[in-house]
């Protein structure tokens, strides 16, 4: 029998649509896939180079647990420049992805029965990293006007009805594609809760905003990041978090004794993502930009529209209460009868059922494909 610990880790219901969509596909039939946040971008030139350079010179074996001393030298410099922060490499561990690194974050830091407090909606997989590391996720409902994020207000209120050990932070969101204002930023950083900041969305924002890291306003964090989004490397498996100095010996060890260390061939590939690829990320963002407009626009002509419109990322969460309150039958129906994969908000936690969010990580002629498909399947509902 497996643990029973495992039965208190839900699935992941974006990958439950992603593989019945794939099965469709092995059948013979075209979906449109707006229900993943992966990057249709290929990795750019210089990183696969470094890449290919690193195996060509040996560089295969196992790097130091924390990860290279050169590419969390570019990781600091990554934060000097984008944010005006100096960062010591050695409170920075490199991880297998930014999964390992919310694994990592929270065996670290949350004792047995301790609270940690989410948006709801939030990201779908945080609640099962909390409870595998002992926690408790309480989820503390958010409003539209808010942009689905916590307001000092909010917060405030919520750490004074039951003491929690940490609050999570996601700016860009996902699932929102909401960006949380700085000053509302720098008052959370200072209400006592240690912050654990999910920043992995950094640099993909739109209309002239800037997302702001948890690092300007407190070294007192943990800050998680890393190469999948921004640079289109999901499938490196590379990310990082910068913690609080007192932790990283223990994150440390965990990290020697899980993972031993990020892949060396991906982390060579990292520091020319941090230092070579300024135009191609540029390049990358613009496009983004052009799809959410696309769209954000193409879903409010289909009378689903964002309740807050979405500033980064590459997401637009909308309500489709009006439709289906059952956001799964809703988006299994949509896969089945129009092929078009979207996620249900359910995933995201009880304060989204009955959205559903569409992803814009995806070229401009699929997603009007996918708007024409999922007009025709309205208007065949009725």
């Amino acid at each position: 029998m497996p643990n029973p610990a495992c039965d208190q880790i839900s699935s992941f219901i974006v990958m439950d649509i992603l593989e019945r969509a794939c099965a469709l596909e092995r059948q013979g039939k075209h979906v449109i896939h707006l229900q993943i946040g992966e990057p249709d971008f290929d990795t750019p030139e210089p990183v696969k180079e470094a890449a290919v350079k690193a195996i060509r010179d040996g560089k295969t074996h196992y790097t130091h647990s924390l990860g290279l001393p050169a590419l969390r030298e570019a990781i600091a410099g990554h934060y000097r420049r984008a944010h005006g922060v100096e960062v010591s490499p050695e409170r920075i561990v490199v991880t297998s992805g930014t999964s390992p690194a919310m694994l990592l974050t929270f065996s670290a830091l949350v004792h047995q029965g301790e609270e940690v407090l989410l948006t709801d909606p939030h990201y779908a997989c945080y609640p099962n990293f909390i409870t595998y590391a002992g926690g408790r996720p309480r989820r503390v409902p958010t409003r539209p006007e808010d942009g689905f994020q916590f307001t000092p207000a909010a917060l405030e209120q919520a750490l004074a009805q039951t003491p929690a050990r940490a609050v999570v932070l996601n700016s860009p969101s996902n699932p929102t594609g909401t960006l949380i204002p700085a000053g509302h930023l720098e008052a959370m950083c200072r209400m006592g809760a240690m912050v654990v900041s999910d920043e992995i969305y950094h640099g993909l924002t739109y209309d002239g905003e800037q997302a702001r890291s948890a690092l300007e306003f407190t070294d007192d964090c943990f800050v998680l990041n890393g190469f999948s989004k921004l640079w289109a490397m999901t499938g490196w498996r590379l990310g990082w978090v910068i913690a609080a100095r007192r932790y990283i010996p223990a994150m440390q060890r965990l990290q020697q004794n899980f993972f031993i260390s990020a892949g060396s061939v991906a982390q060579w590939a990292g520091i020319s993502a941090l230092n070579d690829c300024g135009v191609e990320v540029a390049r990358m963002v613009e496009e983004y930009g052009r799809r959410r407009r696309v769209l954000i626009d193409g879903l409010a002509r289909l009378g689903l529209k964002a309740r807050v419109e979405p500033k980064g990322a590459f997401y637009v969460l909308v309500d489709a209460r009006h439709i289906d309150p059952d956001s799964l039958r809703l988006a299994r129906d949509i896969l089945e009868k129009a092929l078009v994969g979207v996620t249900p908000g359910v995933d995201f936690g009880p304060g989204a059922e009955g959205y559903l969010r569409f992803s814009y990580a995806n070229s401009v002629e699929n997603i009007e494909e996918g708007l024409s498909r999922l007009g025709r399947y309205l208007e065949a509902r009725g």
